[in-house]
This record gives C-alpha cells, structure tokens and sequence, in this order.
C-alpha cells in the first residue's frame, strides 16, 4: 500500500513567489559553489542528498487531496486543489498509454465542506469524462447539496450535471464498517466547525488513518487526556496517521482555540497511546513558510523525545508535502 500526498496545505492555498524562488537559487548556488557537475544526475543527487529540504523543494502550495494506492479504483481522501493535479495525472497516463480512457472508478472521501476540502472537484478532468465513474461518499447527510451548491451560479459556470461521467453520492454512518474496493472503512465525527469526519482504511494487514479538521485538546482538557478518549481506539496501532497539526502548541492554546485544528503536542501525546507507528503532520498553515514549517517539524520530533520520557514508544514522525509517497 502506498499513499501519495497531492496537496497538503489547509484553509486555503499558499503559493509560492517570486521572492521565495529567488532566494532559495541564491542559497543553492551558495551551497554548490566551487563545485564541479559532470552530469545532470549529479545535479539531481546534490539536489536530493545535500540540499535542505527548504531550498531544493517546498513543502507545496495546494489543499486537501491524500490518495491511498492499492488496486485499480482510485482512494481519493478529500478534494481539494491537489484534486485537479490527481486528475491531470491521470490524463497524462492515458495519453501515454497506461491508462484507459473511460472507465476508471474515482472513491472519494470527503471529511467536512469547508473549501479547502471540496475547491478542486470542479476542475477535476476525469469528472467530465463519459464512462468514468466517481464515488463520492461522507457521514454529511446532504453530501449532493453541497457539492452542487459549489458549482451553481455565480460561483462556477458548469454545474454539477454538466459533468459527464457517472457521479453519486454514497452518504455513511459513523459507527458502521463498510467495505469498499478491497478495503474495510470506518469512520469517526471530529471537532470542527460545521462538524469533520475522520476516516480508518485496512487492507491486507495494513492500516491508514485520516484525520484533518479536528481540534484535540490535550494540554488543558482532561477529556482528550482519559484512557476511554476515542481517538485512541480509532487510531490504535496505525501504520500510518495523517494528523491535522495545523498550529504550533502557542497559537493552539492562545491565539486559535476552538478554530477546530491541533498542534504537534496533541499529535505526539495522541499517537504515542495510541501505539502509531508513523506520524505525518498534515493541513499545513498556509502563512507557515517553508522554513517554518522545517522548525515544526524539529519541534515535533524533539516533544517526542521529551514525551518518550514519559511513555517510551519508538515513531516515525514526517510532515507532508506536495508529492510525497509513503510505503505503508
């Protein structure tokens, strides 16, 4: 099983300037300065090898969309603009040969309705194409309405029946086991504004956990802090757990309670009990450069350090970005 990370960011997207371009040049020719490349392979191994991750890549700049690779329908968590860069993919397999024109099943799980999860599904090429078929499914009872409401005017000048491949909507119910391409789901309501569902996924032994849009309060509610906390059972011993780490401890606790997100504290104390195996912060804050976010993730991996000491449990920990695959 593999998951591929399409877009990453939360609230809305965050692009990157020219500025930023700019200065990440400068301190890559800094870097390979009286250096000698005799290839192109070079050049990309010094990229990959030596660089920091904040000057050869960028954490990336599009929302929601986490794709879950086991079998030959499509595992879509969430469509935001990372969504339409997953369709384009798929356009180019076609173009190259390896992939049907039509026919091809899209499952999409949707957590909540706030933009950022549903923004790309009108720029979604597969949507529009006779004989594919899309899936889309949520615990939200008026799943249809929402996304209709999207594309009527004047929001967007295609409707939602203008779309042409098969589309329906498959509504859930919290509490269920429902088996769907191969894999067991189930899933669990979050707080967040407008309500959030999170999703479990297993297959062949392997479990994926998607949680984002969910505000646990680990420092200062005792709630969050009980054995019988449900997430726990939720999240027990996933192979993976994409958690909403939104903020850093400070503006959790001060600045931004009840915005319906967490911090990496609640990320480690949580998947620590919950004996996960590995930890990728996600619905990264848009105004976090990517510098920033490198000191999250610093910080997340030092708490747990620190909170090994009180309950020792060894964890991969890993912020997502635009492009990225795990081997679960």
């Amino acid at each position: 099983m593999r998951v591929y990370f399409w877009g990453t960011r939360g609230s809305l997207p965050a692009s990157i300037t020219a500025e930023t371009v700019r200065a990440k040049i400068v301190r890559a020719i800094k870097s390979a300065e009286s250096r000698t490349f005799r290839s192109d392979s070079e050049i990309e191994d010094f990229i990959r090898d030596e660089l920091p991750f904040t000057v050869g890549r960028t954490y990336g700049s599009n929302t929601p969309c986490v794709e879950i690779k086991n079998g030959d329908e499509y595992m879509i968590c969430d469509a935001g603009t990372g969504l339409r860069d997953l369709g384009n993919h798929h356009m180019k397999l076609i173009e190259q040969g390896l992939q049907r024109r039509s026919g091809s099943v899209f499952n999409i799980f949707v957590s909540h309705f706030h933009w950022d999860h549903i923004q790309g599904f009108p720029f979604f090429t597969p949507a529009y194409i006779p004989g594919n078929k899309v899936r889309i499914y949520g615990f939200h009872k008026n799943l249809k309405g929402f996304f209709e409401k999207q594309q009527n005017q004047p929001y967007f000048p295609v409707p939602l029946a203008s779309m042409s491949a098969d589309i329906q909507f498959i509504v859930l119910k919290p509490g269920r086991e429902y088996e769907i391409s191969g894999f067991k789901i189930s899933g669990i309501e979050q707080k967040h504004p407008g309500t959030s569902y999170g999703f479990r996924f297993q297959k062949d032994g392997r479990t994926v956990v998607y949680s984002t849009d969910a505000e646990h309060k680990t420092s200062y509610d005792s709630t969050a802090r009980e054995e019988n906390y449900p997430f726990l059972d939720f999240f027990r011993e996933a192979d993976l757990l994409i958690f909403d780490a939104q903020y850093d401890w400070n503006e959790a606790v001060l600045s931004k309670d009840d915005w319906g997100h967490s911090s990496y504290v609640a990320a480690v104390e949580l998947a620590v009990k919950a004996k996960v195996k590995h930890l990728c912060l996600f619905h990264n804050e848009p105004t976090y450069s990517d510098e920033r976010l490198d000191v999250l993730l610093e910080d997340t991996r030092n708490y747990l350090k620190i909170y090994n000491d009180h309950q020792p449990h060894p964890m991969k920990i890993d912020l997502a970005y635009d492009g990225y695959e795990i081997e679960v």
